[in-house]
């Protein structure tokens, strides 16, 4: 059974950045996984920002999140990040990192497979 941890929030001011981890324990990730994260903030519903490919390493990102965040990840380490720049209040949320064994969920959060916990992002001065 796959688990995943998250972390790296905090409290930045705007304009600051954030560097979130979550690590996969239990299991490697398949060829075939596509990692991603997502955020929820209070009183909305949880919204997808980045997805990376876990083999080739392709990349997608929701709107909001061109140019100020990157994902990444680290096959050693079984890791998966997301960094996070320009950061503005509206970024404020719980930011969750998601697996998908299957590698074709993209931006639908039903269909992955694994959830980290969640680590808070608060920005503001």
């Amino acid at each position: 059974q796959v688990q995943l941890v998250d972390s790296g929030g905090g409290l930045v001011q705007p304009g600051g950045s954030l560097r979130l981890s979550c690590v996969a324990s239990g299991a490697t990730f398949s060829a075939d996984t596509m990692a991603a994260w997502f955020r929820q903030a209070p009183g909305k519903e949880r919204e997808f920002v980045a997805a990376i490919k876990w083999s080739a390493g392709g990349t997608y990102y929701n709107e909001f999140a061109k140019g100020r965040f990157i994902i990444s990840r680290d096959n050693a380490k079984n890791t998966v990040y997301l960094q996070m720049n320009s950061l503005k209040p509206e970024d404020t949320a719980i930011y969750y990192c998601a697996a998908d064994r299957g590698g074709q969920a993209g931006t639908d959060l039903s269909r992955y497979d694994y959830w980290g916990q969640g680590t808070q992002v608060t920005v503001s001065s």
